[in-house]
């Protein structure tokens, strides 16, 4: 697949960034960190070992981190720091990332090798949730905070309101056991596998009850991971109420 022409994401974000955006040379600066902010490792190592976005998307999960604890801090004055901590978990990780990446076809602009291209790359949530963040760095660097500010708000603000009805929902490790008991299913048990370099490995982790496999999930820590493959699991079992 030919992939999507940055240009098209640069007039994206250039309208959703607002004032940030009117500072000379933005829109060039923009659409060649995109560049790198789109390019994963696997297409990297295919050509000669050129740049790709893993340190793009360092600075972008910090971005997005202090961002949305800002608001979520600012918006819920009266929860304290476990719930805060939850809520930000469940907007701050590869399978919502990877959700939020989809809204605006971030799959579509991205350079891959041929073996991701030829599994399903462009669709895979840790890559997505990755290039999410790599771009989210990349506006950071062509137009500030108030410019990343304003990303994360377009993008992000619908889920973190809806994170805020979940409840229980919130921590689906312990929802999947305590659904898991009330069926006498036994506890979950989650099989954690890794790969990617030491400096940044991505986890994933299979959930089983029964020893039947009910759910999968992506993360950089084994706790992430073991997080969202309890969401998928949950969900299936329509244990949680709307989720």
């Amino acid at each position: 697949m030919t992939p999507r022409p940055v240009g098209d994401l640069t007039a994206y974000l250039t309208e959703v960034c607002g004032e940030a955006t009117a500072e000379p040379g933005f829109r060039a600066a923009l659409t060649e960190l995109l560049t790198l902010a789109l390019t994963h490792r696997s297409y990297a190592y295919e050509a000669g070992g050129i740049p790709h976005n893993e340190r793009l998307e360092f600075l972008g999960d910090s971005v997005l981190g202090v961002v949305v604890t800002d608001r979520l801090y600012h918006d819920h004055p009266d929860e304290p720091e476990g719930q805060l901590a939850r809520l930000r978990a469940s907007v701050v990780n590869s399978r919502a990332l990877a959700g939020v990446a989809r809204t605006i076809d971030l799959g579509g602009y991205l350079q891959l090798g041929r073996g991701e291209e030829s599994t399903g790359g462009r669709d895979k949530d840790s890559i997505l949730a990755d290039a999410l963040e790599a771009v989210i760095g990349a506006v950071y660097l062509s137009g500030g905070m108030s410019a990343a500010i304003e990303l994360v708000h377009t993008l992000f603000d619908p889920l973190m309101r809806h994170s805020a009805t979940l409840g229980a929902g919130l921590d689906w490790k312990t929802s999947l056991q305590e659904a898991a008991a009330a069926r006498g299913l036994g506890a979950p048990v989650y099989d954690i596998e890794s790969d990617g370099p030491e400096h940044a490995k991505t986890f994933v982790a299979t959930v089983r009850l029964d020893g039947t496999p009910l759910g999968q999930g992506t993360g950089r820590t084994k706790k992430d991971a073991e997080m969202q493959a309890a969401a998928v699991a949950v969900e299936s079992m329509g244990a949680v109420e709307g989720a």
